[in-house]
């Protein structure tokens, strides 16, 4: 039977110690709606003694936040846990969680405790929490340097005094795999009362070892771990959640383990976090990062359009992306070149596609290559897109408490046309306006923006996807006014879905 392992999210707490990343009240409760639709089982909002902001985030996510469980961090000090048990009064599913060092070197260097005098206090502040809510957590902090026979100690009489879960920190990083495997294991066999509680893992990512720790505690029978998004958090922070979740899921035949998490809002709740915190996800991150499911090599894409299961373990669907991805260079292949140009649109001839291709490996060699290269070459190839419209003139009013509206003049099969509509906002209203004027019936399936300079006064090129009777084509548009730029865009399209569909046709372009 697959052992469920509780995902345990300390974004919202050892995640917000990543400098920089600190975030509101109401930013918190944003991310913790978040959490609870991705299904974790545990939110660790915040460290309710540490400040007014963290005390009222804790005890707004435990009141508004329904499924997961809501935990306060606490020290082991009487002041803390009180402080964790007001903020969560009120939460259906409380915990407070308590910690303290069991490293000599924390307790000789930082506490001035010695060993007898850190496991009381440890019994004592769990036997306090319990006497607040039933569901108390203990963290021996820098467990995986402490002496194992004084933390199985220590373990023990936690456990005795009433804790239901025992976290097992590597707190810097510190251990290997097979450590904390190890450590795990012993736990296991040698403590009184393991059986009946749940073992949890919380490992930081200094020597780039958090995921593999947690993982390896895992199959030494950990039942919790304890994680963050994007995998942020003090340092160089803490185990990422959408890793060791997608790891279980995709190696449930190794693991034996898995997870409740609802995986499709993974990629929602790292662009959220990453938006909320400015912690930018670097393209190269497992699961979320922008190349997670990008191929550049010809014989990958290759495979990838033969079956996406050659090179891709994972489902992009499943974490919530749309779609895989090929990034068009030199590597790329004849196979993947023909099927970018029909995403794009294009409908060439064989030999069309065989001068295009020689062309594009040509300038792959020389540059980075971007969509409007794949538009320039195509073009230069197959000719001009004939104009049945043509943008002559545009103006458009917005602002606040105001209708956006557009008056748009168009050149169609040479006859002037104008007429102005209104929209949800300046680019809404020119396209609902140019629909009109053309009787067109197309679907806009995306709209994107960039700058192609820099500074205030950069040239904007906007790129649209359109789609009509099964045809879809892109259409691109470059202004210094970014309204401007929009309009060209899908002026562009519209005329190369005519094309499309006249060629489908077999006959000229449609008559106005």
């Amino acid at each position: 039977m697959t052992r469920h392992i509780g995902i345990f999210d300390t974004t919202l707490r050892d995640g917000e110690q990543s400098p920089g990343a600190g975030m509101n009240v109401d930013e918190k409760v944003l991310v913790a709606q978040q959490l609870a639709r991705l299904n974790v089982d545990i939110i660790e909002a915040g460290f309710a003694f540490s400040s007014s902001g963290d005390f009222e985030a804790v005890h707004r996510i435990g009141r508004e936040v329904d499924g997961p469980t809501v935990c306060s961090l606490a020290r082991a000090k009487p002041g803390d846990i009180d402080a964790a048990w007001n903020a969560l009064k009120g939460a259906p599913k409380p915990r407070i969680h308590t910690f303290l060092s069991t490293s000599d070197i924390h307790l000789q260097r930082q506490f001035g405790l010695t060993r007898a005098q850190a496991l009381q206090r440890a019994v004592e502040m769990v036997t306090h929490a319990r006497g607040c809510v039933d569901d108390v957590e203990f963290s021996p902090m820098d467990a995986t340097r402490s002496d194992l026979s004084y933390l199985c100690e220590v373990v023990e009489a936690v456990l005795a005094a009433g804790a239901g879960t025992v976290n097992i920190p590597d707190t810097v990083g510190y251990a290997t795999p097979a450590e904390m495997e190890a450590v795990i294991q012993t736990l296991r066999t040698r403590v009184r009362g393991c059986d009946r509680a749940v073992l949890s893992v919380h490992c930081h990512n200094d020597l780039g070892l958090a995921v593999a720790n947690s993982m390896a505690a895992i199959r030494a029978g950990a039942g919790q771990v304890e994680c963050t998004i994007n995998g942020i958090g003090e340092r160089a922070g803490n185990a990422s959640l959408e890793e060791i979740v997608m790891g279980l899921r995709t190696r449930r035949d190794f693991y034996d383990a898995d997870t409740r998490v609802r995986t499709e809002e993974i990629a929602r709740t790292s662009r959220l976090v990453s938006q909320i915190t400015g912690m930018v996800v670097q393209p190269n991150k497992a699961v979320v990062g922008a190349n997670a499911f990008a191929h550049a090599s010809g014989i990958h894409q290759d495979g990838v359009l033969k079956d996406k299961r050659t090179y891709e373990i994972m489902r992009p669907e499943d974490v919530g992306v749309t779609h895989s991805r090929f990034v068009m260079g030199k590597l790329s292949g004849r196979h993947a070149f023909r099927d970018e140009l029909a995403k794009r649109g294009y409908a060439l001839t064989e030999d069309e596609i065989n001068t295009a291709f020689e062309r594009f490996k040509q300038l792959a060699d020389q540059k980075a290559l971007f969509e409007e290269d794949l538009e320039a070459i195509v073009s230069a190839i197959v000719g001009k897109v004939p104009e049945r419209y043509s943008l002559t003139g545009l103006s458009t009013r917005s602002g606040m408490n105001q209708k956006p509206t557009a008056t748009v003049a168009l050149e169609m099969d040479g006859r002037p046309a104008e007429d102005s509509g209104t929209g949800d906002g300046p680019v809404d209203a020119v396209y609902r306006t140019i629909a009109g004027l053309t009787q067109t019936k197309s679907t806009l399936l995306s709209y994107r923006v960039r700058a192609i300079t820099g500074g205030t006064d950069a040239q904007g090129e906007v790129s649209v996807r359109v789609e009509q009777d099964g045809e879809t084509v892109v259409g691109n548009g470059a202004n210094t006014d970014i309204i401007v730029a929009s309009a060209q865009a899908y002026v562009n399209a519209l005329n190369k879905l005519e094309l499309r569909l006249a060629r489908r046709a077999g006959a000229g372009p449609r008559p106005c």
